[in-house]
């Protein structure tokens, strides 16, 4: 498997391809994207700070009917306009929110996003802060957790509109090391251009 300063020649050709030419070669990303997952993500998915807290959150939140987690996801797009954000701010500060947050810095901007989501698709923990708290209706957790898989699911590249960054997001299903059952999933935004 290539490494560190290999894959540079060649996620610089892919990213050129897939500027020039995004409807053929929209996938170009993936391959580069995998690599650094498995290299730089992976070998921290079952830090005992993630499993516990999944464990701990999971425990917590199993009662939530679909009507309080509609409620909990409202809640936080309100905090999000507003100055008083305390649903925020329990995930934002926590523990583990830290945790993610070290691990975005340490990635030289290489990650620009870090989310854990529990077993109903609730952020537990966030490096940025996310427009929104529950994350069960997307592909980010419908792919990972909900399928029961744990296989590495790469979205789509995608240029933000405020930094003009090229992107993708990575998500994996998250599992317990002494049971193998799903306990959550993880997604890594990813800044293409820094890989």
């Amino acid at each position: 498997m290539m490494r560190g300063k290999a894959l540079v020649p060649m996620i610089a050709a892919g990213l050129c391809i897939l500027a020039a030419l995004p409807s053929v070669a929209s996938d170009v990303h993936i391959g580069p994207v995998t690599a650094y997952v498995e290299t730089n993500i992976r070998p921290w998915m079952n830090d005992s700070r993630i499993v516990e807290e999944l464990r701990r959150q999971n425990r917590l939140n199993a009662y939530l009917s679909p009507t309080d987690i509609e409620r909990l996801d409202a809640t936080w797009r309100q905090e999000r306009a507003g100055t008083a954000q305390p649903l925020i701010e329990t995930v934002a500060k926590s523990p583990l929110s830290i945790f993610l947050k070290e691990k975005q810095a340490a990635s030289n901007g290489a990650i620009t996003e870090i989310m854990i989501m529990d077993a109903k698709g609730l952020s537990i923990a966030q490096s940025e802060v996310s427009s929104d708290y529950w994350q069960g209706d997307e592909p980010k957790w419908q792919k990972t957790y909900r399928a029961g898989s744990a296989s590495l699911f790469v979205d789509r590249a995608e240029r933000d509109e405020s930094t003009q960054m090229l992107q993708s997001q990575a998500s994996m299903t998250i599992t317990d090391p002494d049971t193998g059952t799903a306990l959550g999933a993880i997604t890594i935004g990813i800044n293409l251009g820094a890989l």
